[in-house]
């Protein structure tokens, strides 16, 4: 006889499945919208909030917050665009040393 795991009892191989499906969702909120969005923010002659904040900091130093969130509106279409950080990049991290909080807006 098998039993079923309830959703807290999670095995070992779910969990795997679960820790993979939440590095591809980081991937995805660190590439952005897409990659067209990109090339034509590039296309403008401007960098993306990620690379603006990464010319800004020290190196490795920013510690990002809310990367997964996304908004709850609706209407004018916007349920249909849920993009991660719902568009705004927001950490701290360091400016020659000294520790900064910063926030950039993607405009992608």
């Amino acid at each position: 006889m098998t039993t079923a795991l309830a959703p807290t009892e999670a095995g070992p191989s779910d969990a795997r499945g679960r820790v993979a499906e939440l590095h591809a969702i980081r991937e995805q909120a660190l590439r952005g919208p897409s990659d067209k969005a990109t090339e034509a923010q590039h296309a403008k002659g401007k960098l993306t909030a990620r690379e603006r904040i990464e010319l800004l900091l020290d190196a490795g130093s920013f510690n990002e917050v809310e990367q997964l969130r996304r908004h709850r509106a609706t209407g004018f279409g916007l349920e249909a665009k849920k993009p991660y950080t719902d568009g705004v990049i927001t950490g701290w991290g360091t400016v020659e040393g000294r520790t900064v909080f910063v926030y950039a807006h993607d405009f992608r």
